[in-house]
């Protein structure tokens, strides 16, 4: 929203064009890719029915006070650099610094992944048509979504998360329907949540692996806080995104799981693959439908895992957009990058993006993959270091604001499970990132322990550089000078 200062000068502003139900699907529609679609099935396979449940609750619940978190902050400082500008406030310029560039790159490479995957999904309908048509057809799409304006990113969103919400629930009465009788065949009882090992497969080191794997199913969440600094009205719309989104994901990954569990015996060797690789006919949301006597079910499920894969490209896409937006305005980015077009898009930082995007899909499909695997493992640890910056952000917010004389009245949504919400966040974030590969520490497989924690260093690296070389500037901000000022969003 232009502020009539803006109008009179000419500055050019981002326009808060994301409407209500636009940061809805936006929320929800992060965290549900081939993580579900494809994954699910792997982590059945590997704990049993019983221990991804529990696994995948329990990385709920963590996510659940995440986002509470982030809710309380992005309510009272609705900004698109988000986790960069309350990094920098709320603990330091150079944790700031080290967390608006992580996020940036993690999607920026996020993005390349994607079109990757978009090549491979797409040979499933045409084989001969080389895999770059497929990216750089995506991608201008993509760009182009996110080049007209904010609304027409969200609107783009909205449907392509929309779409994999409905194959979800679609799933989830059908898997129903199954497991009662009424299709599929005769009710399936208990049997494969007693067969062999079931419902626990593997003991408590099982459970501790598949949080990794849920942890990662779930990264995308805190897109919706990026979302804040171009939401029409975010007092009163992020607060509705961030009290639904934990219900909806619970519901849909857990009622899947579940499902899945009562359908499929985790002894089924389809689980182990769909985990593995893209093969869309062993997901077990495929094998579902197949058995539910829909015979074009892998078509169908193709056609909502390429929807999955472009609707977190075009979430990545404009999440690091803004990120570098917003770094740049700070003076923590080339000044370039802040430039906007007359429809509020930072098309500068748009473009850098895209081709470090574009540039991490060549190396995979031009060279011998070497770099876009560790380009990959660079980022893979991203989106929980930001998870852990969220916490240790809003712990130290909410400490300043009351030390300052404030009270918590004054918030426009308050974290309910203050302060042991971002305590438990912090322990089960460092549990889950130091157990990203304990095997491969314990045999000493040196190879793959730094592939596997590749993006710690890199961040440190980030963080303690940028304090060496500002010096005491970027020293951790004491509570009683800490800026907790909010900024007021009048709704239009």
């Amino acid at each position: 929203m232009r502020t009539p200062a803006a109008e009179a000068t000419g500055e050019r502003r981002l326009r808060r064009g994301l409407k209500s139900r636009h940061l809805q699907m936006i929320a929800i529609g992060g965290a549900i890719g081939t993580g579900l679609f494809l994954g699910s099935g792997g982590t059945i396979s590997q704990a049993g029915p019983g221990g991804a449940v529990l696994a995948y609750a329990a990385i709920g619940v963590m996510v659940l006070v995440v986002m509470q978190s982030l809710g309380e902050m992005s309510t009272h400082l609705p900004v698109a650099g988000s986790f960069h500008t309350y990094g920098t406030k709320y603990v330091s310029p150079s944790f700031g610094f080290a967390m608006g560039w992580n996020y940036w790159f993690n999607w920026a490479i996020t993005l390349a992944a994607e079109l990757v995957a978009a090549g491979v999904i797409m040979s499933f309908w045409l084989p001969g048509v080389p895999s770059w048509v497929w990216a750089a057809s995506f991608l201008i799409l993509l760009g182009g979504l996110n080049f007209l304006s904010s609304k027409a990113f969200g609107e783009g969103e909205f449907w392509f998360a929309a779409i994999k919400v409905i194959a979800v629930l679609a799933f989830l009465v059908l898997g129903v329907l199954m497991i009662v009788g009424i299709i599929g065949g005769s009710a399936p009882g208990l049997r494969n949540w007693t067969t062999g090992e079931a419902p626990f497969v593997g003991g408590w080191m099982s459970v501790i692996s598949v949080f990794m794997i849920a942890g990662f199913s779930f990264q995308g969440t805190e897109l919706v806080g990026v979302t804040a600094g171009e939401s029409e009205n975010p007092r009163k719309d992020m607060p509705r995104a961030i009290r639904t989104v934990f219900w909806r994901i619970m519901l849909f990954y857990i009622g899947a799981i579940v499902i899945i569990g009562f359908l499929l015996p985790y002894t089924d060797p389809s689980l182990l693959a769909s985990a593995n690789n893209e093969d869309v006919t062993a997901s077990p949301f495929t094998l579902v439908f197949e058995r539910a006597g829909i015979a074009v079910a892998a078509g169908i499920m193709n056609a909502v895992i390429l929807t999955a894969i472009l609707s977190a490209g075009n979430s990545g896409l404009y999440a690091s957009t803004r990120m570098l937006y917003a770094m740049a305005k700070d003076g923590t980015a080339p000044r370039l990058f802040a430039r906007l077009n007359e429809r509020g898009v930072p098309v500068m930082a748009l473009l850098a993006t895209a081709v470090i995007g574009l540039f991490g899909f060549l190396s995979e499909v031009m060279g011998d993959g070497g770099a876009y695997t560790w380009l990959m493992n660079v980022s893979g640890l991203s989106g929980f270091i930001v998870w852990v910056g969220i916490a240790w952000c809003h712990f130290r917010f909410r400490r300043a604001y009351l030390r300052q004389g404030h009270s918590v009245d004054g918030l426009p949504y308050r974290a309910p499970l203050f302060p042991i919400g971002p305590i438990i966040a912090l322990i089960m974030l460092i549990v889950v990132i130091i157990g990203q590969n304990v095997q491969a520490v314990v045999n000493g497989r040196l190879l793959e322990v730094a592939s596997a924690y590749a993006g710690l260093p890199a961040f440190l690296l980030l963080w303690l550089g940028h304090r060496v070389i500002t010096g005491r500037r970027s020293r951790i901000v004491r509570l009683e000078e800490m800026d907790v000022a909010g900024l007021e969003v009048k709704a239009p």
